[in-house]
């Protein structure tokens, strides 16, 4: 039986998503998000559908522009600088991963950085880590949300961040450092994780291994999130799988004081976050702190 509180993150995005919508009708908005699918890869396919409702369900337009698999880099880049110079579209937002043929980076770099929702773009990653003011990314910013559900101050936390990926460990970081903590970052080579694991206040796990961090590895009273999404067999069910996070839910629940589950943990959040970057940049704002010593 669970001890931890679990962070429902469905509930959380709920509200934020309700939040945008009700801004969005009192300041008279009508924020753009077009979303770029390359291929035919049934989880991107799935994102790219979620997105386009919760953005409608919002009050904004939303667009799905859709590129054959084998489409070329040059195709995919004229169809940004379309969206760029669209003045209806505020959020750009290039589905991952891309097929082999193109460069994702310079993909990324295409964007305008005033549309780039996802936080991608190497101008907007540069003013992150120098603590200026920018569109957090979206999974590192529902992370923070989920954080401050169950810390109300973060102010000194050991936080540890599994995983270093430009997407989600490393944003992650910045995030943690401008709220105070002191940050670690963890990865496939670092010595004694599992020690590491269990000094962290703050466990943020996205490691993209099932069930890959153990119930005794958290520290007592922790909180933990887990980013991670593995689809797996499961064992109650022949032939169907199930979807499990990086942690080992059952056994890190007996020791956090807090945890997200997968499903309904962090992933909703994402997409309420994408919502809210959308917003900002149609209002030609943004959020992020000022940077601290």
């Amino acid at each position: 039986m669970s001890s931890a509180r679990i962070l429902d993150g469905a509930a959380i995005a709920n509200c934020l998503r309700q939040d945008v919508a009700a801004q969005i009708a009192a300041k008279r908005l009508t924020p753009g998000l077009a979303v770029v699918l390359v291929g035919e890869d049934p989880a991107s396919q799935v994102y790219v559908r979620n997105k386009g409702r919760a953005a409608e369900e919002a009050g904004m337009k939303s667009w799905t522009h859709r590129l054959p698999a084998d489409a070329s880099q040059k195709q995919l880049l004229d169809l940004i600088a379309k969206l760029n110079a669209d003045k209806d579209v505020h959020g750009i937002l290039v589905q991952l991963p891309l097929p082999k043929q193109i460069d994702t980076q310079v993909v990324i770099a295409a964007v305008n950085p005033a549309k780039d929702v996802d936080c991608f773009h190497p101008l907007n990653v540069g003013k992150l880590a120098l603590g200026l003011l920018c569109l957090e990314p979206c999974t590192p910013q529902g992370c923070m949300i989920l954080i401050r559900e169950a810390l109300a101050d973060l102010k000194g936390r050991k936080a540890l961040v599994l995983g270093r990926s430009n997407i989600v460990g490393k944003p992650m970081m910045q995030l943690l450092l401008r709220a105070d903590c002191t940050v670690t970052v963890a990865h496939s080579k670092t010595n004694d994780l599992a020690g590491e694991c269990r000094a962290a206040d703050i466990l943020v796990a996205a490691i993209g291994k099932p069930a890959f961090v153990k119930g005794d590895w958290i520290k007592q009273g922790a909180v933990v999130i887990d980013v991670g999404i593995n689809r797996v067999d499961n064992p109650a069910a022949a032939g169907k799988t199930q979807l499990v996070g990086d942690v080992d839910f059952a056994g890190a629940s007996q020791r956090a004081a807090a945890i997200t589950p997968v499903p309904g943990g962090v992933g909703p959040m994402t997409i309420a976050c994408l919502l809210r970057n959308t917003l900002k940049a149609a209002e030609g704002t943004d959020s992020g702190l000022k940077q601290k010593a």
